[in-house]
């Protein structure tokens, strides 16, 4: 029965091979013979490969060695495995995020970093005169009029520009930086959630969401907003023993992240010095870095702490921790507000916490929130 399984993910994955836009270039990157073809010749080298990496007593080691390079799965993003974990505040830190309770998650993938302002601008633009429209400086869907986004001559915090006699956006120089590679941000929960639909459809993929009701469809094979037990087990970096407070152990100083620093405020805060936020002189990080400008964890994500402070997926309700579901957990059915999870370049170092959560009311768009996305390929 492993094996017929091991086989029918094969097949599917040498189909998507085929169907990839690399396999329809010259000399695809799927090609590896060498002839500039996609053919058997191709496969039986992969065949090759699978039969002798494949551990047959562990199903899920199949898709550790295929997923992790699938060619259906795009350069941005990476490979979260199939696990259990214990979520929640293992050091006592915040009381919403109790009780710890074990969780387990199908595989799924991650992008790497914080959606970008140039990525997110090249939606915008995609979209402008269709669905979306600007009034005021405020971006807001068309349909259901929610704001998406700010542009600059709404926030100033905002990095994303709207020229009235080109008709497109840009993305603004903040103090002579190019601001393209830093992440979105004055971006609301449904700004986030109508990016995700966006970048499904101009790829070809399944649509999650409906943006009438905001509801997400799992079944459905696109991109979405992780849920929070998908973020908290992907910032954890695969790290369980023991449970750190962050990603990569229990202290936090401005070599590891950019984030708000006062270590008078917390003990496990060991940055020497104080930073202050952009208003006041003498900052160290000012505002957003580029993002994947620290090191990253152990799955391969960057700024899992600090920079910006993420959307999820769900609802938020502080007592979910004792009624959550151990499988594939998706939040509350309703609620007034949505999770944001990771902490910020203006947020204290408690934010930064693996297991912090708050929430916020989905409209809102602020100078230290947008978001990273995941995408199902099963």
């Amino acid at each position: 029965m492993v094996r017929i399984a091991g086989i029918a993910i094969f097949v599917l994955a040498s189909l998507c091979l085929i169907n990839s836009p690399e396999a329809r270039a010259d000399c695809p990157s799927a090609d590896l013979t060498g002839d500039c073809f996609v053919d058997f010749d191709d496969f039986a080298v992969i065949g090759a490969q699978w039969l002798n990496l494949y551990d047959w007593n562990d199903v899920n080691s199949l898709a550790i060695q295929w997923l992790t390079t699938d060619p259906c799965a795009p350069n941005d993003m990476v490979y979260i495995p199939y696990g259990e974990f214990n979520m929640g505040d293992h050091h006592d830190d915040s009381s919403d995020s109790l009780p710890i309770h074990a969780v387990t998650l199908d595989l799924f993938f991650m992008s790497t970093c914080e959606i970008t302002n140039q990525q997110y601008c090249d939606y915008l633009n995609s979209a402008l005169g269709g669905g979306i429209y600007l009034s005021d400086g405020i971006v807001y869907g068309s349909g259901n009029n929610e704001p998406y986004c700010d542009t600059h001559i709404c926030d100033n915090e905002s990095q994303i520009d709207y020229n009235d006699l080109t008709g497109t956006f840009s993305v603004r120089t903040k103090d002579s930086r190019d601001m393209s590679n830093d992440p979105m941000v004055e971006v609301s929960w449904y700004g986030a959630v109508a990016y995700c639909n966006w970048r499904s459809s101009a790829e070809g993929r399944q649509q999650c969401y409906n943006l009438s009701t905001w509801e997400c469809d799992f079944s459905k094979l696109g991109y979405r907003l992780p849920t929070e037990a998908e973020w908290e087990y992907a910032a954890r970096g695969g790290e369980q023993t023991p449970y750190y407070r962050f990603p990569w152990g229990d202290t936090i100083s401005h070599t590891q992240a950019n984030y708000f620093a006062d270590p008078c405020s917390f003990s496990y805060d060991v940055n020497p010095t104080v930073s202050f936020h952009p208003d006041w002189n003498d900052e160290i990080f000012p505002y957003t870095s580029v993002v994947g400008s620290f090191s990253p964890n152990g799955y391969g994500l960057y700024d899992m702490a600090g920079n910006i402070c993420e959307w999820c997926s769900d609802w938020y309700d502080p007592d979910y921790y004792s009624v959550s579901p151990y499988d594939n957990p998706t939040g509350p059915a309703a609620g007034t507000y949505r999770v944001l999870r990771g902490g910020s370049w203006g947020d204290d170092a408690n934010f930064c916490a693996a297991a912090y959560r708050f929430g916020y009311y989905p409209d809102l768009r602020g100078h230290i929130f947008g978001f990273r996305i995941v995408l199902d390929l099963e």
